[in-house]
Protein backbone atom coordinates (compact mmCIF):
# COMPACT_ATOMS: atom_id res chain seq x y z
CA UNK A 1 0.00 0.00 0.00
CA UNK A 2 1.16 3.56 -1.02
CA UNK A 3 1.30 5.77 2.01
CA UNK A 4 0.76 9.47 0.44
CA UNK A 5 1.40 12.78 1.98
CA UNK A 6 -2.16 13.52 2.37
CA UNK A 7 -2.57 10.13 5.03
CA UNK A 8 0.50 11.04 6.90
CA UNK A 9 -1.26 14.51 7.32
CA UNK A 10 -4.11 12.98 7.90
CA UNK A 11 -2.83 10.50 10.58
CA UNK A 12 -1.04 13.14 12.09
CA UNK A 13 -4.39 15.40 12.77
CA UNK A 14 -6.06 12.55 13.70
CA UNK A 15 -3.41 11.99 16.82
CA UNK A 16 -3.21 15.25 17.58
CA UNK A 17 -6.56 15.48 18.19
CA UNK A 18 -7.02 12.31 20.08
CA UNK A 19 -7.62 12.33 24.06
CA UNK A 20 -4.24 10.82 24.94
CA UNK A 21 -2.74 13.37 23.03
CA UNK A 22 -5.35 16.22 24.87
CA UNK A 23 -5.06 14.82 28.56
CA UNK A 24 -0.84 14.92 28.01
CA UNK A 25 -1.32 18.89 26.81
CA UNK A 26 -3.44 19.30 29.71
CA UNK A 27 -1.24 17.77 31.95
CA UNK A 28 1.56 19.99 30.68
CA UNK A 29 -0.47 22.82 31.32
CA UNK A 30 0.75 25.98 31.21
CA UNK A 31 3.38 25.57 28.83
CA UNK A 32 3.02 29.25 27.69
CA UNK A 33 2.39 32.37 29.19
CA UNK A 34 -1.03 32.63 30.96
CA UNK A 35 -3.04 35.88 30.49
CA UNK A 36 -5.13 37.51 33.93
CA UNK A 37 -8.03 39.97 32.86
CA UNK A 38 -8.64 42.17 35.35
CA UNK A 39 -11.97 44.11 35.28
CA UNK A 40 -10.55 47.38 36.59
CA UNK A 41 -7.87 49.71 35.31
CA UNK A 42 -4.07 49.79 37.39
CA UNK A 43 -3.42 50.68 40.81
CA UNK A 44 -6.73 49.39 42.60
CA UNK A 45 -7.20 46.38 44.97
CA UNK A 46 -8.27 44.18 42.18
CA UNK A 47 -4.97 45.25 40.13
CA UNK A 48 -2.84 45.16 42.67
CA UNK A 49 -3.87 41.41 44.75
CA UNK A 50 -4.04 40.23 40.86
CA UNK A 51 -0.83 41.02 40.38
CA UNK A 52 0.74 39.59 43.23
CA UNK A 53 -0.67 36.29 42.90
CA UNK A 54 0.35 36.21 39.25
CA UNK A 55 3.71 37.08 40.44
CA UNK A 56 3.31 34.49 42.77
CA UNK A 57 1.89 31.69 40.73
CA UNK A 58 4.95 32.56 38.27
CA UNK A 59 7.33 31.74 40.65
CA UNK A 60 5.40 28.12 41.30
CA UNK A 61 4.52 27.17 37.85
CA UNK A 62 7.52 28.12 35.95
CA UNK A 63 5.53 30.24 33.66
CA UNK A 64 4.67 33.54 33.09
CA UNK A 65 1.37 34.71 34.20
CA UNK A 66 0.85 38.28 32.81
CA UNK A 67 -2.14 41.08 34.29
CA UNK A 68 -4.26 42.75 31.63
CA UNK A 69 -6.14 45.40 32.45
CA UNK A 70 -9.50 45.69 30.68
CA UNK A 71 -11.47 47.99 32.40
CA UNK A 72 -15.13 49.38 31.19
CA UNK A 73 -18.89 48.96 31.45
CA UNK A 74 -19.00 48.07 35.25
CA UNK A 75 -16.64 45.20 34.99
CA UNK A 76 -19.11 43.51 31.69
CA UNK A 77 -16.23 44.08 29.14
CA UNK A 78 -13.75 42.16 31.24
CA UNK A 79 -16.73 39.27 31.86
CA UNK A 80 -17.28 39.08 28.19
CA UNK A 81 -13.71 39.50 26.90
CA UNK A 82 -12.60 35.86 28.76
CA UNK A 83 -16.64 34.67 28.11
CA UNK A 84 -15.79 34.51 24.96
CA UNK A 85 -11.95 33.52 24.77
CA UNK A 86 -11.04 29.83 23.59
CA UNK A 87 -11.08 27.26 26.69
CA UNK A 88 -7.68 26.09 26.56
CA UNK A 89 -6.69 27.04 29.89
CA UNK A 90 -4.77 30.42 28.85
CA UNK A 91 -7.12 32.96 30.10
CA UNK A 92 -8.68 33.48 32.75
CA UNK A 93 -10.52 36.54 34.59
CA UNK A 94 -10.34 38.09 38.02
CA UNK A 95 -14.00 38.50 38.25
CA UNK A 96 -15.28 40.99 40.89
CA UNK A 97 -18.75 41.56 43.11
CA UNK A 98 -20.74 43.71 39.91
CA UNK A 99 -20.44 40.47 38.19
CA UNK A 100 -22.93 39.00 40.80
CA UNK A 101 -25.57 42.32 40.03
CA UNK A 102 -24.98 43.09 36.29
CA UNK A 103 -28.20 41.02 35.03
CA UNK A 104 -30.51 42.39 37.56
CA UNK A 105 -29.22 45.93 36.75
CA UNK A 106 -28.89 45.75 32.94
CA UNK A 107 -30.78 43.44 31.83
CA UNK A 108 -29.85 40.94 28.69
CA UNK A 109 -25.63 40.92 28.53
CA UNK A 110 -23.68 39.94 25.93
CA UNK A 111 -22.60 37.21 27.65
CA UNK A 112 -24.06 34.11 29.86
CA UNK A 113 -23.48 32.97 33.43
CA UNK A 114 -22.92 29.17 31.28
CA UNK A 115 -20.45 30.75 29.43
CA UNK A 116 -18.05 30.78 32.32
CA UNK A 117 -17.02 28.65 35.79
CA UNK A 118 -15.44 29.49 39.13
CA UNK A 119 -12.15 28.23 39.86
CA UNK A 120 -11.58 29.60 42.85
CA UNK A 121 -12.29 32.51 45.17
CA UNK A 122 -9.40 34.62 46.68
CA UNK A 123 -10.58 37.71 49.00
CA UNK A 124 -12.99 40.15 49.74
CA UNK A 125 -12.35 43.98 50.59
CA UNK A 126 -14.61 44.85 53.98
CA UNK A 127 -16.73 47.87 53.48
CA UNK A 128 -16.68 50.28 56.20
CA UNK A 129 -18.88 53.03 56.94
CA UNK A 130 -17.54 56.72 57.07
CA UNK A 131 -18.63 59.82 57.91
CA UNK A 132 -17.04 63.16 58.32
CA UNK A 133 -15.83 64.90 61.73
CA UNK A 134 -17.86 67.52 60.87
CA UNK A 135 -20.71 65.67 60.81
CA UNK A 136 -23.69 66.82 63.32
CA UNK A 137 -23.91 62.94 64.76
CA UNK A 138 -21.01 60.83 65.87
CA UNK A 139 -22.49 57.27 66.28
CA UNK A 140 -24.98 55.29 63.97
CA UNK A 141 -27.84 55.63 66.15
CA UNK A 142 -27.26 59.67 65.81
CA UNK A 143 -26.93 58.89 62.05
CA UNK A 144 -30.10 57.20 61.73
CA UNK A 145 -32.16 59.47 63.99
CA UNK A 146 -30.95 62.65 61.52
CA UNK A 147 -31.93 60.99 58.61
CA UNK A 148 -35.05 60.40 59.87
CA UNK A 149 -35.49 64.11 61.17
CA UNK A 150 -34.94 65.03 57.37
CA UNK A 151 -37.26 65.03 55.05
CA UNK A 152 -35.19 63.60 52.34
CA UNK A 153 -33.37 61.15 54.45
CA UNK A 154 -29.76 60.72 54.23
CA UNK A 155 -26.98 60.87 51.47
CA UNK A 156 -25.10 58.13 50.87
CA UNK A 157 -21.90 58.74 48.54
CA UNK A 158 -20.91 55.88 45.96
CA UNK A 159 -18.09 55.12 43.79
CA UNK A 160 -21.12 53.74 41.13
CA UNK A 161 -24.59 53.22 41.14
CA UNK A 162 -25.06 48.97 41.37
CA UNK A 163 -21.38 48.87 42.93
CA UNK A 164 -21.36 47.10 46.44
CA UNK A 165 -21.60 50.55 48.91
CA UNK A 166 -24.01 51.15 46.74
CA UNK A 167 -25.87 48.64 47.80
CA UNK A 168 -25.09 48.15 51.08
CA UNK A 169 -26.27 51.61 51.48
CA UNK A 170 -29.45 50.47 50.58
CA UNK A 171 -29.78 47.85 52.52
CA UNK A 172 -28.82 50.16 55.73
CA UNK A 173 -31.83 52.12 54.75
CA UNK A 174 -34.39 49.11 54.85
CA UNK A 175 -33.15 47.89 58.08
CA UNK A 176 -33.37 51.48 59.31
CA UNK A 177 -36.35 52.37 58.45
CA UNK A 178 -35.17 55.76 56.96
CA UNK A 179 -35.38 57.35 53.88
CA UNK A 180 -31.75 57.77 51.68
CA UNK A 181 -30.39 59.21 48.29
CA UNK A 182 -27.33 57.43 47.50
CA UNK A 183 -25.63 59.50 44.62
CA UNK A 184 -22.78 57.79 42.77
CA UNK A 185 -19.47 59.65 42.15
CA UNK A 186 -16.51 58.47 39.61
CA UNK A 187 -14.58 56.58 42.65
CA UNK A 188 -14.06 57.24 46.11
CA UNK A 189 -11.77 60.34 45.94
CA UNK A 190 -14.96 62.13 44.74
CA UNK A 191 -16.51 60.81 47.38
CA UNK A 192 -14.04 61.50 50.09
CA UNK A 193 -14.36 65.22 49.15
CA UNK A 194 -18.24 65.47 48.85
CA UNK A 195 -18.32 64.12 52.00
CA UNK A 196 -15.45 66.63 53.37
CA UNK A 197 -17.65 69.29 52.49
CA UNK A 198 -20.48 68.15 54.47
CA UNK A 199 -22.56 67.46 50.96
CA UNK A 200 -23.32 63.87 51.14
CA UNK A 201 -23.69 62.60 54.94
CA UNK A 202 -22.12 59.11 54.88
CA UNK A 203 -20.17 56.91 52.49
CA UNK A 204 -19.32 53.29 52.28
CA UNK A 205 -15.73 52.56 51.37
CA UNK A 206 -12.60 50.08 51.69
CA UNK A 207 -10.42 50.65 54.31
CA UNK A 208 -6.92 51.46 52.78
CA UNK A 209 -7.94 54.81 50.44
CA UNK A 210 -9.48 55.92 53.60
CA UNK A 211 -7.61 55.15 56.17
CA UNK A 212 -5.12 58.52 55.71
CA UNK A 213 -8.22 60.44 56.56
CA UNK A 214 -9.35 57.93 59.77
CA UNK A 215 -6.01 58.65 61.29
CA UNK A 216 -5.95 62.15 60.64
CA UNK A 217 -9.33 62.87 62.31
CA UNK A 218 -11.04 63.77 59.33
CA UNK A 219 -13.08 60.84 59.07
CA UNK A 220 -14.82 58.77 61.58
CA UNK A 221 -15.64 54.83 61.50
CA UNK A 222 -19.27 53.99 62.55
CA UNK A 223 -19.31 50.32 61.51
CA UNK A 224 -17.96 47.41 59.00
CA UNK A 225 -20.58 45.82 56.91
CA UNK A 226 -19.15 42.44 57.40
CA UNK A 227 -20.69 39.13 59.22
CA UNK A 228 -17.98 39.73 61.61
CA UNK A 229 -15.29 42.19 62.36
CA UNK A 230 -12.77 42.70 60.91
CA UNK A 231 -9.36 41.99 61.26
CA UNK A 232 -8.23 45.33 59.11
CA UNK A 233 -9.95 47.51 61.92
CA UNK A 234 -11.05 44.98 64.88
CA UNK A 235 -12.18 47.66 67.76
CA UNK A 236 -14.80 48.46 64.67
CA UNK A 237 -18.61 46.86 65.35
CA UNK A 238 -20.06 45.78 62.88
CA UNK A 239 -23.87 46.99 61.52
CA UNK A 240 -25.27 43.42 62.51
CA UNK A 241 -23.76 44.00 66.02
CA UNK A 242 -25.66 47.73 66.26
CA UNK A 243 -28.79 46.21 65.35
CA UNK A 244 -28.89 46.06 61.52
CA UNK A 245 -29.19 42.26 60.49
CA UNK A 246 -29.25 42.28 56.59
CA UNK A 247 -26.49 45.05 56.48
CA UNK A 248 -23.64 42.57 55.17
CA UNK A 249 -21.86 43.24 51.64
CA UNK A 250 -18.06 43.23 50.65
CA UNK A 251 -16.12 43.65 47.44
CA UNK A 252 -14.54 40.62 46.35
CA UNK A 253 -12.40 38.68 43.80
CA UNK A 254 -11.85 35.36 43.01
CA UNK A 255 -11.00 33.18 39.13
CA UNK A 256 -13.22 32.29 36.79
CA UNK A 257 -12.35 30.51 32.87
CA UNK A 258 -14.03 29.99 29.79
CA UNK A 259 -16.64 27.02 30.71
CA UNK A 260 -14.77 25.10 27.92
CA UNK A 261 -11.50 25.01 29.70
CA UNK A 262 -10.58 21.56 30.82
CA UNK A 263 -10.85 20.28 34.52
CA UNK A 264 -7.85 19.30 34.82
CA UNK A 265 -6.48 22.76 34.31
CA UNK A 266 -9.50 24.27 36.02
CA UNK A 267 -8.20 22.07 38.93
CA UNK A 268 -4.57 23.03 38.70
CA UNK A 269 -5.02 26.54 39.21
CA UNK A 270 -7.74 26.11 41.64
CA UNK A 271 -4.82 24.40 43.75
CA UNK A 272 -2.42 27.25 43.03
CA UNK A 273 -4.64 29.55 43.84
CA UNK A 274 -5.20 27.97 46.96
CA UNK A 275 -1.68 27.38 47.77
CA UNK A 276 -0.62 30.90 47.24
CA UNK A 277 -3.28 32.18 49.45
CA UNK A 278 -2.28 30.07 52.62
CA UNK A 279 1.53 31.64 52.19
CA UNK A 280 1.81 33.77 55.18
CA UNK A 281 3.90 36.53 53.26
CA UNK A 282 1.29 37.02 50.54
CA UNK A 283 -1.37 37.27 53.42
CA UNK A 284 0.56 40.39 55.18
CA UNK A 285 0.72 41.81 51.62
CA UNK A 286 -3.16 41.15 50.97
CA UNK A 287 -3.67 42.75 54.26
CA UNK A 288 -1.59 45.95 53.66
CA UNK A 289 -4.09 46.50 50.57
CA UNK A 290 -7.22 46.51 52.68
CA UNK A 291 -8.04 42.60 51.41
CA UNK A 292 -9.05 39.79 53.69
CA UNK A 293 -7.95 36.38 52.44
CA UNK A 294 -10.83 34.29 51.39
CA UNK A 295 -9.49 30.92 49.48
CA UNK A 296 -12.58 28.92 48.18
CA UNK A 297 -12.97 25.94 45.96
CA UNK A 298 -14.42 25.94 42.86
CA UNK A 299 -17.75 24.40 44.12
CA UNK A 300 -18.00 26.89 47.15
CA UNK A 301 -17.03 30.03 44.93
CA UNK A 302 -20.34 28.88 42.73
CA UNK A 303 -22.06 28.56 45.34
CA UNK A 304 -20.98 32.25 46.56
CA UNK A 305 -21.97 33.56 43.36
CA UNK A 306 -25.20 31.58 43.37
CA UNK A 307 -25.94 33.38 46.51
CA UNK A 308 -25.00 37.08 46.09
CA UNK A 309 -26.84 36.50 42.95
CA UNK A 310 -29.96 35.94 44.24
CA UNK A 311 -29.63 38.56 46.97
CA UNK A 312 -28.53 41.21 45.23
CA UNK A 313 -31.15 40.67 42.53
CA UNK A 314 -34.09 40.96 44.87
CA UNK A 315 -32.93 44.17 46.28
CA UNK A 316 -32.37 45.47 42.90
CA UNK A 317 -35.76 44.46 41.97
CA UNK A 318 -37.55 45.53 44.79
CA UNK A 319 -35.56 49.09 44.85
CA UNK A 320 -36.21 49.48 41.11
CA UNK A 321 -32.72 50.24 40.81
CA UNK A 322 -31.31 50.48 37.66
CA UNK A 323 -27.59 50.38 35.83
CA UNK A 324 -25.97 53.29 34.26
Amino acid sequence: MTITRRTLLGALAASLSSPPFCARAEEAWPSRLVRLISPYGPGGSNDISLRLLAEEFGRSLHQQFIVENKPGAGTRMANDMVAHAPGDGYTFLYVAAPYATAEALFGKLTYERKDLQPVAMAVIAPLFLIISADAPFKTLPEMIAYGKSKPDGLTFASPGAGSQPHLAGELLFRDAGVKGLNIPFRGDAASYTELLAGRVDATLTALPTALPYIQSGKFIVLGVASPARSALYPQTLTLREQGFPNVAAAGWYGFMAPSTTPRMIVDKLQAEVLRALAEPAIKDKLTAQGLEVRPGTAAEFGQFIDNETQKWTKLIRDAGLKGE
